[in-house]
C-alpha cells in the first residue's frame, strides 16, 4: 500500500497538510460565506413564501370582493326592478285617477250642456210662442178689418187643417 502511494507520488505529510488546509478553508468559508448565504437563501425563501401567501390572500380577497360586487349589483338590479314596478303601478293608478276625474268632469260638462240646451229650447219655444201670438193677433186684427165677403171659407179651412191637427 505504501508502494502504491509512493508510485502515485503522494506524500502523506503533504497530503495531511493539504487536508488540514482544506478543512480550515472549509470551516472559514462555512462560517463566513456558506452560513450567511444559507441565511440569505432562507430569508429569500421565507419572503417568497410570504409573497405567495399574500398573493393567494389577495386573490382570495379579490374573489370575495368580486362575489360581493356581484351580489351588490344583483341587489341593486332587484331594487331597480322594484322601483320600476312601483313607479309603473303608481303611474297606472295616477292615470286611472286622471281618467276617472276626466270622466266625471265630462259627465258634469255634458249635464251642464244639456241643461243649457234645454233652457235655450224652452226660451226659443217661448219666443216662438210669443211671435206666434203676435202674428195671430195681427192676422185676427187684419181679418176683422177685412170685409167678410172677401174671405174665402175654403182658404180658411185649408189653413186650419194645415196648421191644426185633427
Amino acid at each position: 500500500m505504501q508502494e502504491l502511494i509512493h508510485n502515485l507520488g503522494l506524500d502523506w505529510k503533504l497530503f495531511l497538510a493539504q487536508a488540514t488546509n482544506f478543512f480550515i478553508v472549509l470551516v472559514v468559508l462555512k462560517l463566513t460565506i456558506y452560513k450567511p448565504l444559507l441565511d440569505f437563501l432562507a430569508k429569500r425563501k421565507k419572503k417568497i413564501e410570504e409573497g405567495i401567501a399574500k398573493s393567494e390572500e389577495a386573490d382570495r380577497r379579490l374573489h370575495e370582493i368580486g362575489e360581493i360586487k356581484k351580489n351588490k349589483i344583483k341587489e341593486a338590479e332587484e331594487e331597480v326592478v322594484k322601483i320600476m314596478k312601483s313607479a309603473e303601478s303608481r303611474a297606472k293608478e295616477e292615470t286611472q285617477r286622471i281618467l276617472d276625474a276626466a270622466a266625471a268632469k265630462e259627465v258634469g260638462i255634458m249635464k251642464t250642456a244639456l241643461e243649457k240646451i234645454e233652457a235655450e229650447k224652452i226660451a226659443e219655444r217661448k219666443k216662438l210662442y210669443d211671435e206666434a201670438v203676435g202674428l195671430m193677433k195681427n192676422v185676427i186684427a187684419k181679418t176683422v178689418e177685412m170685409d167678410p165677403r172677401h174671405i174665402d171659407e175654403a182658404l180658411i179651412e185649408k189653413t186650419l187643417k194645415k196648421h191644426i191637427p185633427a
